[in-house]
């Protein structure tokens, strides 16, 4: 079995975005997806490795508000 010299291609992450735009202006953070605005301005140029931090940080922020 030989393995391949070619680099793995890197799946970038889907966006968060559900369609619920709403800006929170205490939290500054859309309710729909938990994102902040800063995390939905930089999402277009953020390398695969950067979104999948912000979505990271999405599931603790879904943890916190579910508690």
């Amino acid at each position: 079995m030989s393995q391949s010299a070619e680099p793995a291609i890197e799946r970038t992450p889907v966006s968060p975005c559900i369609g619920i735009c709403l800006m929170d202006p205490a939290t500054r953070m859309c309710r729909g997806c938990l994102r902040t605005v800063e995390e939905i301005a930089a999402w277009y140029e953020a390398t695969a490795a950067e979104k999948r931090a912000i979505l990271d940080r999405l599931v603790l922020r879904r943890a916190q508000a579910a508690t």
